[in-house]
């Protein structure tokens, strides 16, 4: 495997980067390599989705094993706390639009709006798993194409 694909791999998995950083380097490979864009961009899609289940495996798991470390508990601890105090506001306005503000939030091809975000939000008010897991999987889906879109857009003009 190219060591290009490894990096948008590796950026695929990342936080902030995620499949907006990792799949126009795809992309920019299968072009310049005259390969099928598909294949990659499926994999691109399903390693940033088994992101998540790492991530509340993680934030279901781990979190109360590393409360025992002070620098831990200290700093994360208190963060989340506090945020889960200040959820109540953010629970009320979710509750009107369910799910889809998820889907929506995740579905936004900016940094910080992915994958890893989203599982934190839903991590953070509680939210059902398994509808979680769902609307994270459906906004990186529908990222997942618009930046797809957009790296074909832009680099059909240099291909």
């Amino acid at each position: 495997m190219d060591a290009q694909i490894l990096i948008g791999l590796l950026l695929t998995i990342l936080p902030i980067f995620e499949l907006r950083g990792g799949l126009p380097f795809v992309v920019e490979y299968c072009l310049s390599n005259g390969l099928s864009i598909w294949p990659y961009f499926l994999l691109v899609v399903v390693l940033n989705i088994l992101v998540v289940l790492l991530l509340f495996l993680f934030f279901d798991f781990l979190h109360d094993s590393f409360m025992r470390l002070r620098p831990y508990r200290f700093v994360v601890g208190k963060w989340v706390e506090r945020t889960r105090k200040k959820a109540g506001d953010v629970w009320r306005r979710f509750d009107r639009w369910g799910y889809l503000a998820l889907v929506a939030f995740v579905a936004i091809p900016l940094p910080g709006t992915g994958a890893w975000t989203g599982t934190l939000i839903a991590w953070i008010l509680g939210l059902d798993r398994k509808k979680s897991f769902a609307a994270i999987a459906a906004g990186v889906v529908i990222a997942g194409l618009l930046v797809l879109f957009a790296s074909l857009g832009l680099l059909s003009w240099f291909y």
